[in-house]
C-alpha cells in the first residue's frame, strides 16, 4: 500500500447508534458530599453525556482535525504483517526541517500533536523547523490493531522506524511522553543509528545507583534535592499510592475492562475524562475538546479495548520481546533532552533523569502536566529549538538536516 491522503469521516450510522446508546444510559448513584476522590463526579458526567447526545458536533471535529494533513501507508511488521497506519505529516516549507517523530500516550491520541504543528513546521530564521510525522500507534485512532498477542515494544518502535523510512527520513529525532517515552526510548535502543536524539516529558527513571552510575549516585547522596524536586517527589508518591488502579487492572486484566470500554460511551467517558481533568495543570478543557478526546477512542479502528492492551504487553513480553523496565534505563548513543513539569504523574528529581543516557537538556517549568505537548506546547516547541537549534549540543546532528534555510550567495 502507497502513502495515500486520509480524512477522519465516521459513518452516519455510527453516529446515530451512539446517541441511541447515550439516550439508554443507567447512572449509578453518588454518596454524599463525594469528590474527585472518589472519581469522576456524577453531575459532570450527566452534563456531558447530555451534550454528547443531543449538542457535540462530531462533524464539526472532524473538519478540524482533517484541516492537518493526514495519510494512511500499510507497515510490514515482522510476524504480524501489515497494518495500515494512520498519521499526520506536516512538512515544514524550509527543506532543511529536521524530521521529527511524535509519538503520543494513553490516553492521549495524534491529537495531542496538533497545538505543536505550527510551532515546529516554521522557522523564524532564528529556530529550526521541523518536519512532523505523528503517527496513531498500532491499536489506538485510526491504525490498524492487531489480532496476536505478544505486540510489545519492539513491534512498537519497528513500526514507527519503518514509517519514517518509507517516508525517506532515513535520520531522525523523535519526541514522546507516556507510551510515547517507552515507545521513542525502544526505536532509540533498537535504531540508534537513524534515531539521533530524543525530548521526553511524561518519563520515569531510578534514583543514580552506585554500581551503575558512580558520579550520578556521588552527586545524589551529596546534594540536598530543590524544593521543585521535593515536591515533585511528593507528587509523584503520592500519584503511586493513590492514583494508579487503572494502571494495575490495564497491565493485568486488559480484556475485563475492555468490554465496558467498548460497549458503553458513558464508560469509556468515565474512565478517560478522570485522567484528563486530574492529570493536567488547571488546564481549561471545553467540554467539546473532551468529547473529540474520547470521540477519537470510541470511533477508533480497533475500537476503544484495543489501546489497553500495550499495558498488558508491556508488563508480559513475550519471548524476545522488551519489559517495560527496560525504558527506566540506561540507553547508550542517543542524545535525551528531558522536560519536567509539575503536575505530571512522575516527577523526578535531576539526578534520577541523568541515569536515562546521555542527557544534554533538561529543563525544570513552572507549570505544565502529563499531557504536556497539548497543555503547554510552547514549552515542549522551546526545548526542541534550543535542543536543535544553533548552540544546542545536537544542533546538525541529522545529516543535511539542520532546520534552518540554506542561503547561497554569489552569481547562480
Amino acid at each position: 500500500m502507497a502513502v495515500e491522503p486520509y480524512q477522519v469521516s465516521v459513518p452516519e450510522t455510527e453516529l446515530e447508534k451512539l446517541k441511541l446508546r447515550l439516550s439508554l444510559t443507567r447512572f449509578p448513584d453518588e454518596l454524599e458530599r463525594a469528590e474527585w476522590d472518589m472519581g469522576a463526579p456524577l453531575a459532570d458526567l450527566r452534563r456531558l453525556v447530555s451534550y454528547w447526545q443531543d449538542g457535540f458536533d462530531w462533524r464539526q471535529s472532524e473538519r478540524k482535525i482533517n484541516k492537518t494533513l493526514q495519510f494512511k501507508t500499510a507497515i510490514e511488521v515482522d510476524g504480524f504483517g501489515p497494518l495500515n497506519i494512520h498519521f499526520i505529516h506536516q512538512k515544514s516549507d524550509v527543506e532543511e526541517a529536521i524530521p521529527l517523530l511524535f509519538s503520543h500516550g494513553w490516553p492521549g491520541s495524534f491529537l495531542e500533536v496538533t497545538k505543536l504543528l505550527p510551532l515546529l513546521t516554521t522557522s523564524s530564521g532564528t529556530s529550526p523547523a521541523f518536519h512532523v510525522v505523528a503517527p496513531s500507534l498500532p491499536n489506538f485512532g485510526f491504525s490498524d490493531g492487531t489480532k496476536k498477542r505478544g505486540f510489545g515494544f519492539r513491534q512498537y518502535a519497528e513500526t514507527c522506524h519503518k514509517l519514517m523510512q518509507k517516508l525517506g527520513y532515513d535520520e531522525y529525532v523523535t519526541q514522546g511522553g507516556d507510551w510515547g517515552f517507552h515507545v521513542t526510548r525502544m526505536v532509540g535502543l533498537l535504531y540508534p543509528q537513524y534515531c539521533k536524539a530524543s525530548h521526553l516529558n511524561a518519563f520515569e527513571a531510578h534514583a543514580p545507583a552506585f554500581l551503575q552510575h558512580p558520579i550520578l549516585a556521588l552527586q545524589h547522596t551529596l546534594t540536598c534535592y530543590s524544593a521543585e524536586e521535593r515536591a515533585g517527589l511528593e507528587r509523584t508518591t503520592w500519584q503511586r499510592r493513590n492514583d494508579m488502579g487503572y494502571d494495575f487492572l490495564q497491565q493485568t486484566r486488559p480484556q475485563t475492562i475492555g468490554y465496558s470500554l467498548s460497549d458503553s460511551p458513558v464508560g469509556l467517558l468515565a474512565w478517560i475524562y478522570e485522567k484528563l481533568r486530574l492529570w493536567v495543570d488547571d488546564y481549561p478543557w471545553t467540554d467539546d475538546e473532551i468529547l473529540t478526546w474520547v470521540s477519537v477512542y470510541w470511533h477508533s479502528t480497533a475500537g476503544p479495548a484495543a489501546s489497553l492492551r500495550i499495558y498488558y504487553e508491556a508488563h508480559h513480553p513475550a519471548p524476545g520481546g522488551i519489559h517495560y523496565d527496560r525504558a527506566l534505563t540506561y540507553i547508550p548513543k542517543v542524545k535525551y533532552g528531558l522536560a519536567h513539569f509539575p503536575k505530571d504523574l512522575s516527577v523526578l528529581p535531576d539526578t534520577w533523569a541523568a541515569t536515562l543516557g546521555d542527557v544534554v537538556l533538561q529543563s525544570r517549568n513552572p507549570r505544565g502536566g502529563h499531557f504536556a505537548a497539548y497543555e503547554v506546547p510552547e514549552v515542549i516547541a522551546r526545548d526542541l529549538r534550543t535542543m536543535f537549534g544553533r548552540g544546542g549540543r545536537v544542533f546538525g546532528c541529522v545529516k543535511g538536516k539542520n532546520g534552518y534555510v540554506i542561503l547561497f550567495f554569489g552569481n547562480a
